[in-house]
């Protein structure tokens, strides 16, 4: 994972697990939905990305990791779900709009692809949860569930309840070329970054664009390499507004500084990397424990869920 997860979700994860009971899932079928072509490392990169949640400190002991496709209930009450839910309502969907334009597929939108939402919404409910960290993005899927959530109710029981969006209030991370940043786009700065790579990447930051020469003045708010000494927390933030306005800061010396600052960050946020770092059958044994008991609180769930809708038989489970 990249810094950009770490402002935007893991800081925020690691505060809630102490407020709440929390259950923090690896989506791999919602991988599925745009990759399905690339599944030969699925597994690697989950272990990967558990490891970073680990590292910053998601504690297994305070809270559940589980990983989606160990737990087949999730599937079942997606495949319900999908039973009331209207057509309308997914390709309303904003989220699913924009994905579509960003990645050129116009019409090409696969059935998982849409139905996304439905499946995000079996995530949620199957543990009856009442919050659900996200970023504004994500908040019409969030309303997309309430709504499976209160049709279900109307048509059968209450079962479910209807859950709300508990925004995540986070700096605005670019990637080092201005863009979003991502893997894909192979401008991100990755958690476990080794030092000579992060110093490597800063120097290549943009900065801004009206900051040609050294002493040219310049406007610290437009520039990325500031929102960075911003959100790590550096001390001496606002005296480097005040030479980047002033043009006594040059970008080299500025980028240099938020080098060596984001190594010791990244050091500081991590301090549990040497428990996790290479250990991946440590880690693939919390995600199948975990998802272990998660399975215990979906089967209940479930089985709440069908005989709501009068189809439990009696069969054995």
């Amino acid at each position: 994972m990249h810094i950009g997860h770490y402002f935007g979700v893991l800081r925020n994860w690691v505060r809630l697990q102490h407020e709440y009971e929390c259950i923090f899932g690896v989506a791999d079928w919602h991988a599925l939905t745009t990759s399905f072509e690339h599944t030969k490392d699925l597994e690697t990169h989950m272990i990967d990305m558990v490891t970073d949640w680990l590292s910053v400190g998601i504690d297994p002991q305070k809270c559940l990791l589980m990983v989606q496709s160990l737990v087949p209930e999730h599937a079942e009450l997606h495949l319900l779900f999908s039973m009331i839910t209207p057509v309308g309502w997914l390709e309303r969907n904003p989220v699913l709009k924009q994905q579509l334009q960003d990645m050129g597929l116009k019409e090409a939108v696969g059935y998982g692809h849409l139905g996304y939402p439905v499946l995000m919404a079996s995530d949620i409910l199957i543990y009856k949860a009442s919050k659900v960290p996200v970023g504004e993005d994500q908040v019409p899927h969030i309303e997309i569930t309430r709504e499976i959530a209160r049709r279900f109710n109307s048509l059968y029981a209450p079962v479910f309840p209807e859950p709300q969006a508990l925004l995540t209030d986070s700096p605005r991370i670019l990637g080092i070329d201005g863009r979003k940043m991502s893997k894909s786009l192979g401008n991100q700065i990755g958690l476990s970054e080794p030092p000579g790579e992060i110093r490597r990447k800063v120097l290549a930051m943009f900065t801004d664009p009206e900051k040609i020469r050294r002493n040219d003045p310049g406007h610290p708010e437009r520039c990325n390499v500031f929102t960075f000494h911003r959100a790590t927390g550096n001390a001496r933030a606002e005296e480097i507004e005040r030479d980047c306005r002033s043009g006594a800061l040059g970008c080299v010396t500025c980028k240099q500084e938020l080098a060596e600052r984001l190594i010791q960050f990244l050091e500081a946020i991590a301090p549990h990397r040497g428990e996790y770092e290479g250990k991946q059958e440590l880690v693939r044994e919390i995600l199948v424990e975990g998802s272990r008991r998660a399975r215990l609180l979906a089967r209940e769930t479930l089985e709440e869920a069908r005989r709501a809708m009068g189809i439990h038989y009696g069969v054995a489970r």
